[in-house]
């Protein structure tokens, strides 16, 4: 098995991503790129100790950027969708909510 702090890189902090939380109980998560379901749900349970219900993941393809004459591509990355167990919370990632 993965090191879990290697298959969970960090969380992402945006306005929906902070709603699906508090008002679902959802965390989303940037995860490795080589990482799957099993991976991250055993992750998540080890570093926080709560219980995970279910896991969706989707790979984000990189976009394709320019500047003048030059394109480049920034990186593809993984990022998972953890639903815990009803009336639980990470109070690490919770931020002072």
């Amino acid at each position: 098995m993965k090191d879990p702090r290697t298959v969970i890189r960090h969380p992402i902090v945006t306005e929906k991503s902070l709603m699906a939380r508090d008002e679902k109980g959802r965390y989303v998560l940037v995860v490795a790129i080589d990482a799957n379901k099993h991976q991250v749900r055993a992750a998540v349970e080890e570093l926080f100790h709560v219980h995970v219900k279910d896991v969706n993941i989707m790979r984000v393809k990189g976009k394709r950027k320019r500047l003048g004459r030059f394109e480049g591509k920034r990186s593809d990355w993984k990022k998972a969708v953890v639903r815990l167990a009803k009336g639980e919370r990470i109070e690490e990632l919770a931020g002072g909510a």
